[in-house]
């Protein structure tokens, strides 16, 4: 229920205006006292005038909702004695928001707001959060963006899972409807910070842009955080023990399922369960009835599991050529640079990679893999121990990039350069070597050249 209030006040004058004649002429005033006090934090005094509008004229305006949940914040943390009343009433407050004010205050935001104020105060059970949760994420997906709901969602599902009172199916599918969410907020905060990480660069950044590439940094560094959280939640759950047998269970009855059938080889293909006869069933089910960019790529998989590379390969060409979503495309192509890479074979990796950029600049993980080819590859570039070390600067610099393109890959980016660069000659070393500020040149597969620092 976080909402801006920087214009409230002027709209507050056309309010008395406008329903001066129509409402409790009581209420006017009481809005107009708690508002003023409200803007100072004196939330104390705002209480008792914002009480009486709220429970006598509770459509008279929307400032009643969004300083309503400052008031009585403050009234909870500082009122130790009613707290009790003070939640019961912010509570209140979440909920008859969308009812009177449709515009401003969203269902899933109303449902999210009112699981977390329970949580935090440990008012529910998990089957209450979670059935919070899940109407509305189910109902109102568009709006469910808070990245503690979302984690709360997902891991309350996982503890019914734990107790018996959830099937682990359901468990995968809410993953995958969650983390598919979390994408999707990803690639949009990415198409801002693409948009103007080169003005930043540049200085010519204005203010309100400043403004809308620092949030989507923040937003960014919030799922990331989030992200892993849940991937940690469901740990052991997606491993091939529990995968398999599930499948093999629930394959006859949705064998003619596209979507089932995609996500069921998507995750085994992920866990490496690729050996395994159950996802060459999924896969051939697949490719039968809805031959596709997936079903090629599972293909793929499943020929270099059995050591079949070239056949592979054929399979993962297609199916990026057969795929027009750049997303999708991207992480094929990345994914295919990662099997390139476990295979040793360096070149091939990092032209997957930058394949992946070219089909989404902010993909943030192919920077990261190019990184780490690159780090890998130290002792194969450079006559003397300096040019080989020089290599780390490089690495660094693709690490770095990750984390300018990609908002999720934020702390991880910079931890990666630091990494690097701790690697990389010492200030003493740049030195000894007299070659501050030249450039060294990379003779192998890296190609390009980095420059020395200045001392």
């Amino acid at each position: 229920m976080k909402k801006k209030l920087s214009t409230m006040f002027g709209l507050l004058a056309a309010v008395s205006f406008a329903f001066g004649q129509a409402q409790n002429p009581e209420c006017m005033q009481n809005l107009s006292i708690f508002a003023e006090h409200a803007k100072v934090k004196n939330y104390e005094a705002a209480y008792e005038p914002w009480k009486m509008v709220f429970e006598n004229c509770p459509d008279l305006h929307y400032a009643t909702y969004a300083y309503g949940e400052k008031i009585l914040k403050d009234r909870i943390e500082n009122d130790e004695a009613n707290k009790p009343v003070y939640i019961e009433s912010l509570m209140t407050v979440y909920e008859k928001g969308p009812e009177y004010f449709p515009k401003r205050y969203t269902k899933a935001g109303s449902m999210i707001d009112v699981a977390l104020l329970k949580f935090d105060n440990d008012m529910a059970e998990d089957e209450e959060l979670f059935s919070l949760l899940d109407e509305a994420f189910k109902e109102d997906q568009a709006n469910f963006k808070n990245p503690k709901a979302m984690y709360l969602y997902f891991s309350t599902l996982v503890d019914l899972h734990n107790a018996g009172k959830k099937d682990l199916q359901e468990v995968f599918d809410t993953y995958d409807a969650v983390t598919g969410k979390i994408d999707a907020e990803n690639r949009e905060l990415a198409e801002i910070i693409l948009k103007y990480v080169e003005k930043d660069s540049a200085g010519t950044l204005t203010s309100k842009e400043a403004r809308a590439l620092k949030n989507a940094r923040i937003n960014g560094e919030s799922y990331e955080k989030i992200s892993g959280s849940i991937d940690s939640k469901l740990g052991a759950l997606a491993d091939c023990e529990n995968l398999i047998p599930l499948y093999e269970k629930n394959f006859e009855e949705r064998k003619g399922d596209a979507d089932w059938l995609r996500g069921a080889a998507g995750r085994m293909d992920a866990k490496g369960c690729t050996s395994d006869a159950m996802f060459v069933k999924l896969v051939e089910a697949l490719d039968a009835i809805e031959p596709s960019a997936s079903s090629k790529y599972f293909l793929g998989s499943l020929y270099e599991e059995r050591g079949e590379t070239s056949k592979a390969m054929d399979y993962f060409k297609q199916s990026i050529d057969l795929e027009t979503d750049k997303f999708k495309k991207s992480n094929k192509l990345l994914s295919i640079a990662t099997k390139a890479k476990k295979r040793g074979q360096k070149s091939t990796a990092n032209n997957y990679a930058r394949q992946a950029l070219s089909a989404n600049p902010s993909e943030g993980r192919a920077y990261m893999l190019i990184a780490s080819l690159i780090a890998d590859s130290a002792n194969e570039c450079g006559s003397t121990t300096f040019e080989k070390k020089a290599v780390y600067w490089r690495a660094a610099e693709m690490a770095r990039k990750a984390g300018q393109v990609d908002p999720s890959m934020g702390n991880s980016a910079a931890k990666a350069a630091s990494a690097y660069e701790g690697r990389a000659p010492s200030r003493s070393e740049i030195f000894n070597s007299g070659m501050q500020g030249q450039s060294i040149k990379f003779n192998c597969w890296i190609g390009g050249s980095v420059k020395v620092p200045s001392l």
